[in-house]
């Protein structure tokens, strides 16, 4: 990969723009089907090593699809990261061709792991998991307003819309069932997690949908994709609090909600969480810790093949 080029590619909701390093080759495309293709055609003027898109809330997945599909190494940046970068070389302008450029350097720098296969059924259950957190927002929301309503007209049109939302929520969780289901692989999988005490549909599916590296990765790095990692914080004779930060943030709340459940009735996290809490550990450290277990259990079941057990766990 060394003597490769990297392409780093900013994508918004109406251009693409790309920038070819080191050779400083830029272009911005539209990001449609047309302009997909266009960028395909510059592309292949150059001797390329790694395309790397930063995230952009899901409208990089069908450009990082696509490339990838015209069998290119293609990774997907952390926006974080990537800024950190651009103020590491001293670029505190931000602009699409900018931001291009920068993504290119992190390419070089950093050179990640191409991770981006086309699998349209995963996006498609991504995309449902989405729009059902988009509900349950929208259900809490409207609770919160029932409750500062008066009786009257205005009151039972929020209720008629939290109903409505119910049932929509109800119709995606079918239909996620569905997409999980047509998958022998996700079939088994899904089958494994839910034997474990603490872990239900909405955690299996989260998982599924939004963590593909589950089995494939060791312990300590399938913690710190994920940001339940204890990170050190130590400089000279100072020794810092162990902190998590970064990773998915979807992955955690559902990790967090399932521990909730875990430490009152799973044979092994109970047990683990109430001996945390007996040294003096908060306990929202606690339940992290536990969050990092259970993670790693799973993990090793996914891996091994094995469902829950409490003597093998």
């Amino acid at each position: 990969m060394e003597d490769n080029q990297f392409v780093g590619i900013d994508v918004s909701g109406d251009y693409l723009d790309m920038h070819v390093h080191p050779i400083g080759c830029t272009c911005r495309v539209a990001n449609d089907s047309a302009g997909m293709k266009e960028l395909l055609a510059r592309l292949s003027d150059h001797d390329i090593g790694l395309i790397v898109v930063e995230a952009t809330g899901g409208l990089q997945r069908e450009c990082a699809n696509f490339l990838a599909s015209a069998g290119y190494a293609v990774s997907v940046a952390n926006p974080r990261q990537v800024r950190d970068l651009a103020r590491a070389l001293g670029l505190l302008a931000k602009t699409d061709r900018i931001d291009a450029y920068v993504i290119a350097r992190f390419g070089e720098a950093v050179k990640p792991e191409s991770r981006v296969t086309v699998e349209t059924q995963r996006d498609s259950l991504s995309e449902l998991l989405v729009r059902r957190r988009q509900v349950i927002r929208m259900i809490n929301m409207e609770q919160s307003r029932f409750k500062r309503l008066k009786v009257g007209k205005m009151a039972q049109r929020v209720k008629a819309h939290m109903a409505w939302l119910r049932k929509e929520c109800k119709a995606i969780d079918q239909e996620l069932d569905r997409v999980i289901g047509t998958d022998p692989v996700w079939r088994k999988i899904s089958k494994l997690l839910q034997s474990v005490p603490g872990v239900g549909p909405v955690v299996t599916r989260t998982l599924i949908a939004g963590l593909p590296e589950l089995g494939k990765l060791s312990r300590r790095r399938i913690a710190s994709l994920v940001g339940v990692a204890p990170i050190n914080r130590d400089s000279g004779m100072m020794k810092g609090r162990r902190t998590t930060w970064g990773g998915r943030a979807g992955i955690r709340s559902v990790l967090y909600m399932a521990v909730l459940v875990a430490s009152k009735n799973n044979p092994v996290i109970r047990p683990y969480y109430q001996g945390l809490i007996a040294r003096g550990k908060l306990p929202k450290v606690a339940l992290t810790a536990c969050m990092r277990k259970l993670l790693v259990m799973l993990n090793a079941m996914v891996r091994d093949n094995q469902p829950w057990n409490n003597q093998h766990a």
